[in-house]
This record gives C-alpha cells, sequence and structure tokens, in this order.
C-alpha cells in the first residue's frame, strides 16, 4: 500500500539516482505504507546487522549469561597469552560501541586469512586505552558474537532463532559465516525491507511485539541514552549508541552500507526502513528525513 506521504520520496529517488530499493513506513495504530522500486527480496543489511548483535547481547543479559561490562578475556581466558597490552580491561560494552582501543581494521568484506580472526583481534594492539577513544570497526561485534556463542552454546544465528527471529517472524535469514563457521556479526543479514521494518517496530514499542515483551524496556531505552561522540560529520555526527547511530531530531537509526536505513521516531511513534544500492546514503538519508519523517 502506498499513498501521497512517499511521492516526493519516490520523486526524488528517480530524480537523484538514490537507488532505492523498497520503502516501508510504520506509524503506530495506522496501517503501513510502504512502496517498491524493485521486488522485495532479501539484501544484505551490511552494518545494519551490529543492532542484531547488540539486541543479542540484551537478551544474554537478560537471562543472566553475561553483562557488558563484563571483560572478554574472561569468558576466553585461553587467550591471555595471545592477548596484546592493555586488551585485559577491554570489555564486550567497549567492542559493542567501537571503545575498545585496538589499532586493528576489519570488516566482514575483507578476506580472513588468521587460522581464527578472534585471536587476531585479542592480539592487536591497542592504540588508545579501552574506552577512551572511537574507532568504527567489525571487529568488536564479531568478537561478541564468539562470547555470545560461548557463553550460550548458540551461535548468535541459532541463539536469535527462537528470541527475535521466530517471534518477528523473521523465517530462517541467511547469514554469511566466518571460515569457523560463527556469523559474521558486524554484517552479512540478509532480510527484506518490511523484515527489516519488524526489528525498527519492536525498538519503537519498546521490545514489545504482539502483547509480547520480547526485549526488556531498559535494554532498549539503553541504547541510546548514553551515545558516545564519534568525530564524524553529516549523518554521521550524531553519536553513537549500543549497537545504533544516533540521528538528527531525535532520531536513532540501524545503518548500513550502500543506504540500508531503519529510523526510529518516538517523537512521531514512527519507523521509516528503506533498502538499497546507494552510492549517495547520505542524500538517501536526508531525503527520508526531509520528504517522509518530516511530513509524518
Amino acid at each position: 500500500m502506498t499513498d501521497d506521504l512517499l511521492a516526493d520520496f519516490i520523486r526524488a529517488d528517480r530524480e537523484q539516482d538514490l537507488g532505492t530499493y523498497g520503502i516501508h513506513v510504520h506509524r503506530t495504530g495506522r496501517p503501513p505504507i510502504e512502496h517498491r522500486f524493485r521486488s522485495d527480496d532479501r539484501v544484505n543489511l551490511y552494518s545494519v546487522t551490529k543492532t542484531f548483535t547488540a539486541v543479542a547481547v540484551g537478551f544474554a543479559e537478560a537471562e543472566g549469561r553475561l553483562s557488558r561490562d563484563d571483560r572478554l578475556l574472561d569468558h576466553m581466558p585461553e587467550l591471555r597469552p595471545l592477548a596484546a597490552d592493555g586488551f585485559e580491561d577491554v570489555t564486550l560494552g567497549h567492542l559493542i560501541t567501537m571503545m575498545s582501543g585496538s589499532g586493528l581494521r576489519w570488516h566482514a568484506h575483507e578476506r580472513i586469512d588468521a587460522a581464527d580472526l578472534l585471536h587476531e583481534i585479542v592480539a592487536a594492539p591497542l592504540v588508545a586505552k579501552p574506552g577512551e577513544r572511537y574507532a568504527y570497526t567489525g571487529t568488536g561485534p564479531y568478537a561478541v558474537g564468539r562470547v555470545i556463542a560461548r557463553v550460550t552454546g548458540a551461535d548468535l544465528h541459532a541463539y536469535l532463532m527462537p528470541r527475535l527471529f521466530r517471534p518477528l517472524d523473521l523465517h530462517n535469514p541467511g547469514w554469511h559465516r566466518c571460515p569457523l563457521g560463527f556469523p559474521m556479526a558486524e554484517s552479512d543479514l540478509f532480510l527484506k525491507t518490511s523484515e527489516l521494518a519488524r526489528l525498527a517496530r519492536l525498538l519503537l514499542q519498546e521490545g514489545e511485539w504482539e502483547g509480547q515483551q520480547i526485549l526488556t524496556p531498559d535494554f532498549v531505552r539503553g541504547m541510546t541514552a548514553d551515545p558516545i561522540p564519534t568525530g564524524y560529520s553529516g549523518h554521521l555526527s550524531h553519536g553513537y549508541g549500543f549497537g545504533v547511530w544516533m540521528g538528527r531530531d531525535g532520531t536513532y537509526r540501524m545503518d548500513g552500507a550502500y543506504g540500508q536505513f531503519a529510523v526510529i521516531v518516538p517523537a512521531k511513534r514512527a519507523t521509516v526502513t528503506v533498502t538499497a544500492h546507494s552510492m549517495r546514503d547520505g542524500d538517501l538519508l536526508t531525503a527520508v528525513h526531509d520528504l517522509v519523517i518530516e511530513r509524518l
């Protein structure tokens, strides 16, 4: 279903070549609005995946399996002999929020040559004390995914299946894995636009879904409670939360390369989700805000 709300966005996508695949608007108490520029296929969500890993931490915390304040090496003591100086102070929270201080930069599109990527992450020299410096990288979410596998006995995909994927009717989503068989955790989860919109709605509703409290409200509120300055400009300048980016006008979002966005708009009780292959993702996000969110 579509209506006049999306007319200017549709026109802007065509005129500016924004590369949108589809847009989905959820407004509490009203039917959803969608427009497709191509079929609603499952696509790589890229770094939106980091939010799913952060949510897995929320489930594991609620179950008493771990805490974001836990040090990674306390869960992986066999790695202590490999660890770089200072890594003993790196917590799971540091890893999710890109504050580990590690100098290693890795993302899921890069080849893994190490026998075990986690060993490489732990051994890489620190360039800052944990908690002092923001540096965007995929290493932290990947490492946290490995801890979740250790403490739960299930990899991220299997762990989230009964807790998140099945309740939201996300049937067996694809998730690329590292050579050892663990989900990449920082990227490479595949969903449709309309499927990603369900996680956005879950966060808007502070963890409630169809009358069931799936995530704790405190966890969802905490995702944006203490954003970290990033030092970036433009749409990345508003700070980074617990697996989510802060946005303008009180919004926050899941954010992935090439224009994968799921924007939560608490003030308007709404979410706007797009998937795309855009070489102008900043312009695409601006169009979402100016031509859709501001008109809700």
